[in-house]
């Protein structure tokens, strides 16, 4: 299969947003029209949230709106990604079917006047997302402006998990199906513990409010449960859709910024992968956080170019401080996503809305119109974008993959562990950090997955791992490579039960090591840790260690394991495997990261702080794409024409302050 085998059919970079013509007066819309070709724009989501003007009332369909709204876009040449509007029942539809409504963890039956899809369990609801999947389709599945379906709108998000009784029958179901028996549940949930031994199917219920901590492997099933039935719902839609429509489907993930859905298992369904994504207004440096995202969005689509489906123009209306975006940081998140992989850039949303929750979100084009610095930013970037069409169908490459499992991570996030200061969001942070600062273009992949191709393997927070991806790992580093591990890993197995043999057992072949006891800080303190002579800093968790094979290459110097080892590495075959016991600040980590870079063969990047650089490889040129998050001008060292200014040169290229480069360079 080819990157672009089931890209919509547009030329060059899509460039666009979310169209909600259904808040405008047909006046307007063709004013919309006209500014979407003034900016470039040449795709829009329609339809996303437009169930109640859409089906009418049950199985009564108006589509003479949406025909009309069709039809103005395909003839100014502007593409529509139709969405299903499942995302939002109508008022209706709840009043129909009140046993639809989602119920909390604490029994509140939540109601309707908000966004947010109603039980992924319910027959009623399945049966009307069906229903009108099929409409659309068999509606619009010839129409030569739609190229895409978008369904539904951000899975999990913000309903993920629901307690209704329609919920509790469709987790015994899910059981029944996973494990056969009662004999076999019980085994995997340890019901021996706390009395909890089941000896018929209807009295398992969903892991509800409880007196205490409800048994963490049947919380761990019902994450997993949850993401199944929402993953239900999608394929449902998808399959009426296929049914009368042959355009490419895709779904919108919140890659890095929702934790409900496995988007490994989310990526397998859809045909194109596609993102939101939206910078943290209290992160100031989101620029890290944004190519995070970017990069896990690549990877879960195997590598292949992808949608960023929203961002924004400027401020955010839903945090506690929404900031807004500086001028030219649109363009730099923009190319940033363009950079990591993505072949459309879009927003949400095309006009401000004037009523709603989110009348204070940021549009392409604002409040302020036409005379306004967002709308000149977003008519520049479309002509930018437009420059760029060659990038579309490269690809980037990686010699670093970083483990990201959320079922490790659903596990973790469960309480009772031994810190509240222990969390796989910021250890995966940390670490990803210090490469994006290194300059090392990343991959993200599971532990189970065929990871021979990278050089070096990096598991900030692998807690739940699974028996065969520990041999796995162990079979990656004898086999060559080179394997870092953070503490608190290889802790428990699939079913969050620690593993047999202890703490880290599985891994021990590639780590040599077990450990033996976790040593938790108290909340403030601090310790050092010596290598070569030097101290580093750390915080919040130590570990007593048990050497079989490792050496020692750095001791605590203070705290609860003075004296015994932090750091230690392990020849295991051709390869190594590094362990770092304790959670180290940012130039702690940078000199483990020189350590191990040495045994893997990696180079940082020389290029000056604040510039990030990420390379596309095409068929017959290289994309060389420069983002200079700095206040300071920074010089690229490259051979070619930069397609953003026209600019060319055989020896470099200066990057103004805030300023985007995409520079063409030709394989020698």
């Amino acid at each position: 299969m080819t990157s672009h085998e089931r890209w919509p059919d547009l030329q060059g970079i899509a460039y666009g947003g979310d169209y909600t013509p259904e808040q405008w007066s047909r006046e307007t819309w063709r004013e919309d029209v006209a500014l979407m070709r003034d900016a470039g724009v040449n795709l829009v989501s329609v339809g996303i949230f437009a169930w109640a003007l859409i089906e009418t009332a049950e199985g009564e369909f108006d589509f003479a709106w949406l025909d009309d709204v069709i039809d103005l876009l395909h003839e100014n040449g502007i593409s529509v990604d139709l969405g299903t509007p499942t995302a939002s029942p109508p008022a209706w539809f709840f009043a129909q079917h009140p046993e639809s409504r989602v119920q909390t963890a604490d029994g509140t039956i939540l109601g309707f006047g908000a966004r947010g899809m109603a039980s992924p369990s319910s027959p009623a609801y399945r049966a009307a997302i069906v229903r009108i999947a099929t409409a659309l389709a068999e509606r619009y599945g010839d129409h030569p402006a739609v190229v895409l379906w978008h369904v539904h709108n951000e899975y999990g998000v913000p309903v993920g998990e629901d307690y209704s009784p329609q919920s509790v029958q469709a987790f015994r179901d899910w059981l029944r199906e996973k494990y056969g028996t009662l004999e076999a549940l019980n085994a995997a949930w340890g019901t021996a513990f706390w009395g909890q031994h089941y000896t018929a199917w209807e009295h398992i219920g969903a892991p509800a409010a409880a007196p205490s901590v409800v048994n963490p492997a049947q919380r761990l099933d019902f994450a997993r449960f949850t993401d199944h039935q929402l993953r239900q719902c999608f394929i449902a839609e998808r399959d009426a859709i296929r049914a009368h429509a042959s355009q490419p489907i895709t779904t919108n993930f919140m890659a890095n910024q929702s934790w409900t859905t496995d988007l490994w298992a989310w990526g397998r369904e859809v045909d194109i992968v596609s993102d939101d994504h939206y910078l943290w207004a209290a992160d100031t440096e989101g620029e890290i956080g944004l190519a995070m995202a970017a990069d896990l969005t690549r990877s879960v689509g195997g590598g292949a170019p992808w949608i960023l489906m929203e961002h924004s123009t400027s401020a955010v209306n839903w945090q506690p401080r929404n900031i807004a975006k500086r001028p030219g940081e649109m363009a730099r998140n923009s190319l940033t996503h363009l950079g990591r992989g993505a072949d459309a850039i879009l927003f949400f949303q095309w006009r401000a809305s004037r009523s709603g929750a989110e009348k204070f979100h940021s549009a392409m084009l604002p409040h302020a119109g036409t005379g306004s610095r967002v709308w000149r930013e977003v008519v520049d970037l479309g002509a930018a974008l437009g420059r760029l069409c060659e990038v579309r169908g490269s690809r980037v490459a990686a010699d670093v993959a970083v483990l990201w499992d959320f079922e490790s991570f659903w596990a973790q996030d469960l309480e009772w562990r031994p810190s509240v200061d222990v969390t796989h969001k910021e250890r995966i942070r940390a670490y990803y950090e210090q490469l994006w600062r290194d300059g090392v273009t990343v991959d993200f992949a599971l532990p189970g997955q065929d990871l021979s191709g990278y050089k070096l393997v990096v598991a900030p927070a692998q807690y739940l791992l699974r028996v065969a991806d520990a041999e796995n790992l162990n079979r990656y580093v004898e086999n060559g490579g080179t394997l870092l591990v953070s503490f608190f890993s290889a802790v428990v197995d699939e079913n969050d039960a620690v593993h047999i043999g202890g703490f880290g057992a599985p891994l021990e072949p590639a780590l040599g090591l077990r450990v033996e006891e976790f040593l938790p800080l108290r909340e403030g303190e601090s310790s050092r840790v010596s290598w070569d002579g030097r101290e580093l800093t750390a915080d919040a968790w130590q570990e007593d260690l048990v050497l079989t094979t490792a050496q020692a290459v750095a001791a605590h110097v203070d705290g609860p394991s003075a004296g015994a080892p932090a750091i230690t590495r392990n020849a295991h075959g051709r390869g190594v495997g590094w362990y770092v016991s304790t959670r180290l600040d940012a130039a702690g980590l940078a000199d483990v990261f020189t350590a191990v870079y040495a045994d893997a063969g990696i180079e940082r990047a020389a290029q000056p702080a604040g510039l990030e650089v990420v390379t596309r490889h095409g068929a017959d040129a290289d994309y060389v794409v420069a983002v200079n998050h700095a206040d300071e001008p920074a010089t690229l060292v490259a051979r070619g024409v930069d397609l953003v200014s026209g600019a060319a040169s055989d020896e470099g290229f200066e990057i103004a302050a805030g300023a985007v480069a995409v520079i063409r360079t030709t394989h020698q």
